[in-house]
């Protein structure tokens, strides 16, 4: 090798070192840097409130500063501006009110987002990634699941109460037996806001905001526990009960489960993957008292109808009346509706699974 072409190679391997030391200066900075999330001042509602929650649970913005302003300066020094400053551009403004906008989580959904759907549209897949440890490559599967599973049955909720969504078509036909309206999330964070009637100060605002956030949060993280480390770990075992189901009757018409876990919209999904729709009756699992129970399966996850309900003779009796009444030892109930028992011991309630066929 000549002598130029040494000076040269060790000219590359200097601006080569510095510039990693460049990039590794530059990333140490942006992970001490203390980020700023703005949303805006003054009276607040839910969605604001769970979008700050969800981005401070990011990795990213767990050391973040909140303000609350309707300042521009503030909007352009912050990293993230939620439901305020009239833009969206899914990088750092997260705006709704803008005349233009009309964005829905995706093609399946109709309704029109708030700050917390356009934030967990973003940035869902994250949260859920780091809060439920799921690596992004080996589960990306449960991720997709979780993402959509989550806005339809929570976030969905938030983004149509802010847009004034009505979740009946023709609302006003609608006659209620009671109120709930302050049972709802929504308006429970919006009775959070300072009364009038004190002269509220932006701190006293920006201190009750705290609250709501923590209530939309926590109401948030528990949901989504329940779903990424309850329900859907639940799957595999009503898998293994549908798997083995000749095993305890010839019909195939019965399950047992090793132990209990939410089965009903895993059941219907297994049955779907292996053609086998509406094969089930009934379900058997111990319950909290270590007696055991027997379910009829509903015909949907809210129906209170059953595919084959518990036999009518048997329904409303209890202990020995009861196991006269069916010949099976070690009764406890028949409900009076017939769509759920329990006997004392697993066998009896195969043994009433079988009899009711």
């Amino acid at each position: 090798m000549s002598e130029p072409e040494t000076k040269k190679q060790k000219l590359d391997n200097t601006t080569s070192e510095q510039q990693q030391q460049e990039q590794e200066q530059e990333q140490t900075t942006m992970t001490t840097k203390q980020l700023q999330i703005c949303t805006h001042s003054g009276s607040f509602h839910a969605d604001e409130s769970l979008a700050v929650f969800m981005l401070r649970q990011l990795s990213k913005f767990s050391n973040s500063k909140l303000v609350r302003s309707r300042n521009a300066e503030d909007w352009e020094k912050s990293d993230i501006v939620v439901d305020v400053s009239g833009k969206y551009d899914g990088v750092k403004f997260f705006d709704h009110h803008q005349r233009e906008f009309t964005g829905t989580f995706n093609d399946h959904y109709k309704t029109k987002l708030s700050s917390a759907g356009l934030v967990f549209k973003h940035f869902g897949k994250d949260l859920i990634s780091e809060k439920l440890q799921l690596d992004k490559v080996n589960h990306s599967k449960e991720i997709e699941f979780l993402y959509d599973r989550i806005y339809k049955d929570f976030i969905e909720a938030v983004d149509a109460n802010d847009n004034g969504v009505n979740k009946y078509e023709n609302q006003d036909e609608l006659i209620p037996k009671f109120k709930d309206r302050n049972f709802q999330l929504s308006s429970i964070v919006a009775n959070l806001n300072p009364s009038w009637d004190t002269d509220p100060t932006d701190s006293d605002y920006d201190a009750h905001f705290e609250k709501a956030s923590e209530i939309m949060g926590f109401a948030f993280i528990n949901f989504l526990n329940y779903m990424g480390k309850s329900f859907l770990p639940a799957k595999q075992y009503v898998e293994r009960a549908f798997a083995n189901r000749f095993e305890v009757d010839a019909s195939g018409s019965v399950i047992v489960l090793e132990r209990f876990v939410p089965w009903k919209e895993h059941l219907y999904a297994i049955e779907k993957e292996n053609n086998a729709e509406g094969s089930i009756l009934y379900v058997l699992f111990a319950d909290s008292s270590n007696n055991w129970r027997i379910a009829a399966v509903p015909v949907s996850v809210s129906s209170f109808d059953s595919r084959k309900k518990l036999p009518e003779a048997w329904r409303g009796l209890r202990d020995d009346a009861l196991s006269e009444k069916s010949g099976v030892e070690g009764c406890v109930f028949i409900h009076a509706a017939g769509f759920i028992g329990g006997a004392k011991t697993k066998e009896g309630v195969v043994a009433l699974a079988k009899k009711s066929i």
